[in-house]
């Protein structure tokens, strides 16, 4: 795979890393006030509360995060994977081009 191919791989899974915990980390913030500051942790769902187990909660959380985070890792991999590529280095003698390059000029 080219050099570019991993670093727009790594840009876009760094991306998608922060839109997800953008989009969906509120939840996983607001069972974590509940839980510390209440003891208790509540579901609401059409606008009743249903009472979660906290520790549950706590264990998605950490699963999340880690999801997140491996998407962030992932892509920082594929950047440097990419930034730190041969790019130009490995052109064949055949397809340069300039005075020495084998194309008719």
């Amino acid at each position: 795979m080219s050099d570019i191919r991993f670093t727009m791989i790594g840009i876009a899974l760094i991306f998608a890393g922060f839109v997800v915990f953008g989009v969906f980390g509120q939840d996983h913030y607001n069972y974590s006030i509940q839980s510390q500051q209440f003891g208790d942790c509540f579901k609401y769902d059409n606008g009743h509360e249903v009472e979660v187990s906290c520790e549950q909660v706590m264990q998605d959380r950490i699963l999340f995060f880690g999801v997140v985070i491996g998407m962030i890792a992932a892509g920082i991999f594929f950047l440097i994977k990419g930034v730190r590529g041969k790019w130009d280095q490995d052109v064949k003698p055949e397809d340069k081009l300039g005075p020495d390059s084998s194309f008719p000029s």
